[in-house]
């Protein structure tokens, strides 16, 4: 389309320009040296608008103090969160409530785990240590949350756990030629363990066992080979639904008890988000205020953030009374 409009006739009848001549194409001229009114018409051929396009403008960049904003992250922070995301660490679980057998529960949640031992090399949390839990943190989990979480996102916290799998599941089963088959179906969902949102569930089932002893024996194959069978894409889906979850960081829940003053909460909102990137104020109440803060930093470095903060902000004697997971309590004294 160029070349033709460039040795094609000029406008107003004017005479083609001379063949040895250099073309448009390939004069070393400036691109702003050309003529306005072939400029225009240039633009109507091409369909584009003559105004020059307005270059964007350009965003401030933080100050050397002030923490990144965004998706941009420093190369500390990336080296977290790529840390972070290497050592993820899972609670499976099969939700009983769901009217699994509990043999077939046992079986489900023990090949999970197996493979995390296995292929990543991760310390787990096996069926009876769970159930177990559920009996001896009962007390806790009421006193703590007040039966404002979920039970399994709570023991998830307990077990420092980032993300939970809850495993559903059915089966069907039939014996033919004197052997024994199982099929089952259903689906492995992860759950953030510090919100408890739904990040991503993968589907379970699709192969058929078989035993030649007993439909027990099938069904516990069936479900042991499902359940291996999806773990590479619950762990490869779980890192990039979390990775694509921190945008902000890694969030941590704050709650402060005995919070009177809601101007020196907010004080100290402020002297904590200047370390962090972001800190959100869930919930006030004279009694206690609950805060996010999001971060590309450990637990422990959140911790001195909470102290420091809260000696700017004129609460010195405020004091850690329980953390769990990424959550922390604290007494402000006041």
């Amino acid at each position: 389309m160029a070349a033709s409009c460039a040795s094609g006739p000029t406008p107003n009848g004017a005479p083609a320009p001379d063949k040895g001549a250099p073309s448009a194409l390939t004069s070393s001229a400036p691109a702003q040296a050309v003529a306005p009114a072939e400029e225009r018409a240039k633009a109507l051929v091409q369909g584009a608008s003559a105004s020059p396009p307005v270059p964007p403008a350009s965003s401030p960049r933080p100050g050397p103090d002030s923490p990144p904003t965004g998706a941009s992250l420093t190369p500390e922070e990336q080296s977290y969160l790529e840390s972070y995301l290497s050592h993820l660490s899972y609670m499976v679980y099969c939700d009983e409530a769901a009217g699994a057998d509990p043999k077939l529960a046992v079986a489900a949640v023990s090949q999970a785990n197996r493979y995390l031992i296995e292929k990543l090399g991760r310390s787990v949390i096996d069926f009876d240590q769970i159930e177990r839990n559920k009996k001896d943190q009962q007390a806790s989990y009421e006193s703590e949350t007040g039966g404002s979480m979920e039970l399994n996102q709570y023991l998830a916290q307990k077990f420092n756990a980032d993300v939970y799998v809850e495993i559903d599941f059915t089966l069907s089963g039939e014996k033919r030629d004197d052997k024994y088959y199982a099929q089952a179906q259903g689906s492995m969902k992860i759950y953030d363990t510090s919100t408890a949102t739904l990040l991503g569930s993968v589907v379970l089932g699709g192969q058929t066992a078989f035993s030649p002893s007993s439909a027990e024996s099938a069904a516990v194959n069936a479900v042991a080979g499902s359940v291996w069978a999806a773990m590479p894409k619950v762990v490869g889906q779980t890192r990039e639904l979390v990775r694509n979850s921190l945008t902000q960081g890694v969030r941590y829940e704050v709650v402060l008890q005995k919070t009177p003053d809601s101007r020196q909460v907010s004080q100290f909102r402020r002297a904590l988000g200047k370390k962090v990137r972001e800190v959100e104020q869930a919930s006030y109440a004279p009694s206690s205020t609950r805060l996010y803060v999001y971060t590309f930093k450990k637990g422990d470095w959140v911790e001195d953030a909470v102290y420091a903060a809260a000696s700017a902000s004129g609460m010195n004697d405020l004091s850690l009374v329980y953390s769990r997971g990424k959550s922390y309590t604290f007494d402000t004294g006041l």
